[in-house]
């Protein structure tokens, strides 16, 4: 007996992300999607963001324009481009469609860094309830990307937002502060967040936003 393959769509995205897994592609060029549920899990404390001084001069510096929402395709297509280091990715196409479909329903999200109209950084993600599932980030130019991450959690907390997942601890994320979680300790923290509601807040008050930036301890 044959087996039928499942299709995938945005809704089953979203019970598998609040159920703790999350989709990767063993290439780009690849049709395949498997889905992961790690033994440990990194997730970045939103209460406990650790800017650095230099980063956080950088970023209320004004040299780079940070937005949100304002070009999901071109990030998650910049994400999927190779990069130096990275001849591969784990984006295909099917995943670009299925989160490009996530953002037009409200349940996906982009933060753009800007050199003057040159999309220099960026990164996206998923949002359920006040949960913010981090899946990939890029950059062109010095601190893009960092940058376009300080904002993310300057909004996050302004939001409400109880987790940030960043899928795997890395040595890049660890100066940010980020904790490696047993898979039953994060499904924990995971079950409260979804449950608990949240607000994304693309454009918030400049002010507002700054003074929220100015709070990531250092």
């Amino acid at each position: 007996m044959s087996r039928r393959q499942i299709d995938i769509t945005p809704e089953l995205m979203l019970r598998a992300y609040r159920a703790g897994l999350f989709p990767m592609a063993e290439g780009r060029d690849t049709a395949r999607l498997y889905w992961l549920d790690p033994e440990r899990r990194g997730v970045i404390p939103l209460d406990g963001f650790h800017l650095s001084r230099r980063l956080r001069r950088t970023v209320l510096s004004g040299l780079y324009t940070v937005t949100a929402d304002a070009c999901f395709a071109r990030v998650i297509q910049a994400c999927a481009a190779p990069a130096p280091g990275r001849r591969d990715t784990w984006i295909n196409a099917e995943i670009e469609a299925l989160f490009t479909a996530l953002h037009q329903q409200g349940h996906a999200h982009s933060v753009e860094c800007w050199a003057g109209e040159d999309l220099v950084g960026g990164l996206y993600g998923v949002s359920v309830g006040a949960a913010f599932f981090g899946e990939s980030m890029f950059s062109r130019a010095r601190d893009a990307s960092k940058v376009a991450l300080v904002h993310l959690v300057a909004r996050l907390n302004l939001g409400g937002y109880r987790l940030l997942d960043a899928q795997f601890q890395t040595e890049h994320l660890a100066q940010f502060g980020t904790e490696e979680l047993a898979r039953a300790d994060y499904k924990r923290r995971l079950a409260r967040a979804i449950e608990t509601p949240a607000h994304w807040l693309a454009a918030p008050d400049p002010a507002v936003l700054e003074t929220a930036i100015r709070a990531l301890r250092g």
